[in-house]
């Protein structure tokens, strides 16, 4: 599933050939609010936007003062909720959010900018973006990965590390494949699909969101072929061990974070010992899988059992540990 801030960005790339356009990023949220750190939306001129910044709170506040003239620097930080635009009103929310906003015209420096953080987010890597207020973007770098969108910034300057999508990778289809899937693409993770049986390919696909897509091919073929980023997660969770376990012997050579399989702990430790034996595998590898896969909540169902899994992955991913 694509993340709704790289839509946005795509849409501000293309209305930007055609005119200025006004790119919007959360900076940071106090109290209740609906809305990260890092959600962006992009309006044209004439009131069309892509994305939202509050999930309905501020967005009609905000297009009217666009209509009015307002917000015309290069860029400037305002503030929704107590002490903001609105002193005297809070958001329904309860909330406060501040808002970084970047006025594009329509030239090089803009599509540059623009490509640039594109390019980054598809590509799983995260940008160190400065802007000097009210001037424009001044420096788009590469830096280390961050789970989440990091923002510094006080009158003078904002520094803004956005933060590429984790990707879930899930070999095999299965009831509990399909609600990973699932969960995993509502929580922003860009999933990749893999299945290479074109009977399971049917049974399973119109159980998957729209959004998601599979690609009929041999899991551990696409990993020896593809690879993986280090902000992946490996999932076999077919308890089939041909596909599983050669799954895992592929994954374990790949910067993936989050290795795992299904199965219950007794078969756990066969395939421990399989890939120990047959595949010569050392223990510090075998370690990085986890076996039985997801946290502890007592699950039975597949929907359950999926949860465990998310939980279990957005929990490394975030570095939470036991």
């Amino acid at each position: 599933m694509q993340r709704l801030d790289l839509q946005v960005l795509e849409q501000a790339r293309r209305w930007n050939l055609e005119g200025p356009v006004w790119l919007c990023t959360v900076l940071s949220t106090f109290g209740s609010s609906p809305r990260p750190p890092g959600t962006m939306m992009v309006i044209r001129e004439g009131g069309n936007y892509c994305g939202s910044l509050s999930g309905g709170c501020v967005e009609e506040d905000f297009l009217q003062r666009l209509s009015e003239g307002a917000f015309r620097q290069p860029s400037q930080i305002i503030r929704y909720g107590e002490g903001g635009l609105h002193p005297g009103r809070a958001l329904p929310c309860g909330g406060v959010v501040d808002i970084l906003i970047e006025y594009l015209l329509p030239d090089a420096h803009s599509q540059a900018c623009l490509q640039q953080m594109e390019a980054a987010l598809s590509g799983a890597v995260a940008l160190r973006k400065e802007v000097r207020l009210p001037e424009r973007c001044i420096s788009l770098e590469r830096c280390d990965y961050a789970s989440s969108t990091l923002a510094h910034y006080d009158s003078e300057r904002v520094t803004l590390t956005l933060a590429a999508a984790p990707r879930l990778i899930v070999a095999g289809l299965s009831s509990v494949a399909v609600f990973c899937a699932n969960f995993a693409g509502a929580l922003g993770f860009d999933v990749i699909l893999l299945e290479n049986r074109p009977e399971v390919i049917d049974n399973f696909a119109p159980l998957l969101h729209p959004t998601l897509h599979i690609q009929q091919i041999f899991p551990a073929k696409y990993l020896e072929q593809q690879g993986c980023h280090a902000h992946s997660a490996v999932v076999a969770l077919t308890h089939d061990p041909r596909i599983d376990d050669l799954t895992l012997m592929e994954a374990i050579h790949t910067p993936a974070f989050y290795i795992g399989a299904m199965g219950s702990a007794g078969n756990s430790e066969k395939r421990r010992r399989r890939l120990r034996d047959y595949g010569e595998f050392s223990e510090a590898e075998i370690k990085r899988i986890h076996a039985p896969i997801g946290m502890d909540i007592g699950s039975k169902t597949p929907a359950e059992i999926a949860l465990a899994v998310m939980a279990d992955i957005v929990r490394h991913k975030n570095g939470v540990m036991e």
